[in-house]
């Protein structure tokens, strides 16, 4: 191998050096000339060639000669003064590929092989880090070093023998510990990376360098007393701190960190009382290892940490601070669940019900916020969520009963507290099934209260109107024998009810105009922040549990059974799946059913599924509000999606096609229907459905209606992207690998035929539908079919609808850097469209149409520089534009024009 220049011979022959040594051959008096038959390419410098067909690389011959170098300890006294040289050289990769060497070598080494060479490669090192301009060379030298210090841990030593790694410890803290005393503090962090590095190698040597370190920070965050000093210091501080980390419970007989725990503590309690918000943050990191470390904090600590992070999560101005103390309270709870329920959880509830904030600025509506936020971020533990859920569900009632312009507000923060939670929750099967069982029936419970309030007056009973009934105000129950009512009663024209007692829905007329009680909860804002904490507190149960719930959620909808409710004492009958205007209200409850039935697990059963269905599919076709249909539709949908295949299957889905054709064809709820199918299409096309095909050439044909064809090309973007409340995995749909590249494949080309046959006047719909696909599809996929689709999107560009535009945009952005060669050919159309677009008059287009410009620069230079002066100039007035996004965006991309054809680019 002497000489030898071929990259794959040097591999061979690196090889068989490396099985020489590892199959132990006696290598007797040619230690040294096998060294140097293989050194004599250390460092390795080699490029490969253009278009190499043998594809070895660099990094190849280095990982196989370090694999010889690293091999043996009898090579350690030739190879370490290479190192030291190779370590002082100029070349940068000379010197990284000699430090990763040595810490190769150090997994085999012992103090022998070590001894004569610690004071230079410790010099070598040292001098690295303090001089150093690279922070990859940094950053090995203190891999280097910690592996130094970890290879002298262990060494086993005789009685006689000398302890290197004392004296090797004690050149390190001379060298450094001085530094970490200068006013000027411009040696600090090199040295404490330096100390840092090795102390976290062994236990042994975190205990010598902390019992010297550890006392000089604490003073001198005393000495010093500038916020950013301070903050330095103790940024230090927090690096010991983690490394006591590694090892667990702090032991009494030789950790210096716990006999300084008093003066510890003070130091990281007076940083949370800083006025300095990076101070306060830092100080947050260290409250929370100190917390981690099991028997550092003593009761009363533990007490002051729990008030430091409550003052700070609740009062403290600064959003950073509060966030930072909610995250280490998250942190902290799992470790001391008593404390936290015992002090925390009461002191957030006292808080949540005051009536203002005494002790800082922040309004009642803030305060109330961030008690939730951070009551949702304690609660990692089940014992504290059993303390937590009841308040959130308790405030979640108080705000429910008031009527200020708020409340809907302050409901959706309840629920986005609860929803994080219930996450929280779902590793937890016991903390799962209590959040289930608590949540899920109070938030039921109260959405259906609300859904059956009317007006009433002051003190009224149930059941009596508080003044004449508007002419919008109608029921369509019989009231009561006694009850007192101003106008005539019509006849209930019901079945269902029986004869029951029934509060009207009152409609608010022009003569009485007082807000609903509980209306909030109606909102869709409201309910759509409630779909999300009960699928997150559905979807983990197991299918025992889970069909133990169903059993009582599916009847409540179906036939008003209210009996598992916590407040079952309601007005009127809970039917929200009958017909009239009174019940307006309670059909939009239909979203908590979706949130629940279709967050099931597949193998549950769920009684009455098929006069659910069906219940189902009228609402979403006759149901005038969109809310409703919308929701009734998914959770069509998200049935449909699970149903096992069979002829019950085939019957539902005929019958959906049975209503949805009629409403398609004309009629006033084409919307409806038009939802109700895309929604079932999604289902069906996510489960390879032989019906999707018929219901996905449905929708093509839509594309050619001038009503509806601009909402079903959006529709394929419904089809194609992940959905977040139904049919995805999380809530256990049936979605098939690769459904994307199928439906691609099936329907892009009809795509394509119907817009080269389609009228002028909806040829957009075609773009955007196709735009649609092409931006959810895997790139790679997109990769290889766009030559053939690359004119299209080019039209695409020069459609006038914006949707068309941005979606365009957003799939050709990726592109430009994943398909350059194809793109090249392009480049004229595309500098063009792209420089047009930024003087649109939206936006978000302008924004895309930038960082396409900016993309472009990925290119082959050859290829851009005639365009070079063209964009550079076209680009200048964006940089005027009354948008900063648009500014930052527009000087991104001007910035890499104007280094097109530079040296070295």
């Amino acid at each position: 191998m002497d000489g030898e220049k071929d990259p794959r011979n040097l591999l061979v022959a690196f090889q068989i050096v490396r099985d020489l040594i590892a199959k132990n051959y006696a290598l007797g008096p040619f230690v040294e000339e096998l060294f140097e038959v293989t050194s004599c390419y250390f460092p390795i410098d080699f490029t490969p060639p253009p278009n190499d067909p043998h594809g070895i690389q660099r990094e190849d011959l280095i990982l196989s000669l370090r694999a010889v170098l690293a091999s043996t300890p009898q090579f350690a006294e030739f190879l370490l003064p290479l190192l030291i040289e190779k370590m002082d050289s100029d070349l940068q990769s000379a010197k990284l590929d000699s430090l990763q060497t040595l810490t190769a070598c150090c997994a085999i080494y012992g103090q022998k092989e070590l001894q004569e060479f610690l004071p230079s490669l410790w010099s070598s090192l040292r001098r690295e880090v303090f001089q150093t301009a690279s922070e990859k060379v940094e950053a090995e030298c203190l891999t280097a070093l910690h592996a130094l210090s970890a290879c002298l841990s262990r060494s086993v030593l005789s009685s006689d023998a000398e302890d290197l790694l004392d004296s090797f410890l004690s050149s390190i803290l001379q060298d450094c510990r001085h530094h970490l005393c200068e006013p000027d503090m411009k040696l600090v962090w090199p040295s404490a990376k330096l100390l840092q590095a090795a102390a976290g190698a062994s236990l042994r040597t975190y205990h010598r360098l902390t019992h010297s370190v550890l006392p000089l920070l604490l003073e001198q965050y005393t000495k010093h007393s500038q916020s950013s000093q301070r903050r330095t210091i103790l940024e230090m501080l927090l690096g010991f701190l983690e490394l006591q980390q590694k090892w667990g419970r702090v032991e009494e007989d030789e950790s210096a960190l716990l006999s300084l725990r008093a003066p510890v503590c003070s130091v990281v309690f007076s940083a949370l009382t800083d006025p300095s918000v990076q101070l306060q943050l830092v100080g947050i990191r260290a409250l929370t290892v100190l917390g981690s470390l099991q028997g550092f904090l003593s009761p009363s600590d533990l007490e002051l940490v729990v008030d430091h992070l409550i003052r700070l999560a609740l009062h403290e101005e600064d959003s950073q601070s509060s966030e930072a103390a909610m995250e280490a309270a998250g942190s902290l709870a799992p470790i001391y669940p008593e404390v936290f329920s015992g002090r925390m959880v009461p002191r957030l509830g006292e808080e949540l019900r005051s009536e203002r904030d005494e002790e800082r600025s922040l309004d009642l509506r803030s305060l109330r916020q961030r008690c939730l936020q951070a009551l949702a971020a304690v609660s990692t533990h089940t014992s504290i969520v059993r303390e937590t859920v009841p308040v959130l569900l308790q405030h979640l009632r108080q705000v429910q009963k008031g009527s200020e312009a708020g409340s809907a507000r302050e409901v959706v923060s309840a629920c986005q507290s609860l929803h994080r939670v219930a996450l929280q929750c779902q590793q937890d099967a016991e903390g799962c099934w209590y959040f289930h069982q608590a949540a899920v029936p109070c938030l039921l419970a109260t959405a259906v209260l609300a859904a059956m309030q009317g007006r009433r007056g002051a003190g009224a009973p149930a059941g009596t109107a508080a003044a004449p009934w508007g002419p919008a105000e109608r029921c369509c129950c019989r009231p009561p024998a006694g009850a007192g009512t101003a106008g005539p009663a019509a006849p209930c024209q019901r079945q269902s009810c029986g004869g029951q007692r029934h509060v009207p829905f009152l409609l608010p007329s022009a003569e009485s105009a007082h807000p609903l009680l509980g209306k909030a909860l109606l909102e869709e804002d409201v309910l759509a922040a409630m779909v999300p904490v009960i699928s997150a507190a559905t979807t983990h149960l197991s299918p025992e549990l889970a069909a133990q719930s169903v059993s009582h959620v599916v009847p409540l909808f179906l036939d008003g059974e209210v009996s598992f409710l916590p407040q079952n004492s309601f007005p009127c009958s809970f039917q929200p799946f009958a017909e009239g205007e009174c019940l307006e209200a309670q059909r939009r409850l239909v979203a908590l059913l979706m949130a629940f039935v279709c967050s099931l697990p597949r193998n549950v059963a769920i009684p009455q599924q098929e006069r659910l269905l069906r219940e189902l599919l009228a609402l979403s076709c006759s149901c005038n509000c969109p809310f409703t249909a919308t929701t009734a539709a998914k959770c069509f949908a998200g049935l449909v999606n699970k149903h096992p295949a069979g002829q019950q299957l085939d019957e539902i889905l005929q019958l959906a096609v049975n209503r949805m054709e009629p409403g398609l064809a004309e009629g006033p709820r084409r919307v409806q229907a038009l939802t109700l199918l895309l929604w079932v299409t999604k289902a069906l096309v996510l489960r390879y459905h032989p019906l999707s095909s018929h219901l996905t050439d449905k929708l093509l044909g839509l594309l050619g209606d001038v009503e509806l064809g601009p909402a079903a090309a959006d529709g394929f973007s419904l089809l194609m992207a992940e959905s977040p409340d139904v049919l995805h995995k999380g809530c256990h749909a049936d979605v098939r690998i690769m459904f994307r590249q199928r439906f691609f494949t099936d329907n892009v080309p009809k795509l394509v035929q119907g817009f080269h046959g389609a009228g002028p006047d909806v040829k957009a719909n075609y773009l955007k539908g196709l735009s649609h696909v092409l931006n959810h599809l895997p790139k790679p996929v997109l990769v290889t079919e766009l030559p053939t689709l690359l004119s299209l999107l080019l039209e695409a560009l020069s459609c006038s609808d914006r949707v068309v535009q941005l979606s365009t945009l957003s799939c050709l952005q990726p592109l430009l850097l994943e398909a350059p060669q194809i793109m090249s050919l392009h480049v004229d159309t595309l500098v063009t469209k792209f420089l047009s677009l930024t003087s649109s008059p939206a936006m978000a287009v302008r924004i895309a149409a930038l960082r396409c410009a900016h993309a472009l620069t990925s290119l082959p230079t050859i290829v851009l520089l005639p365009y070079k002066a063209r964009v550079i100039r076209a680009l200048a007035k964006p940089l005027d534009d009354k948008k900063r996004l648009v500014r930052k965006e527009a000087v991104a991309a001007r910035g890499e024009w104007f280094l097109v054809g530079s040296p070295g680019r």
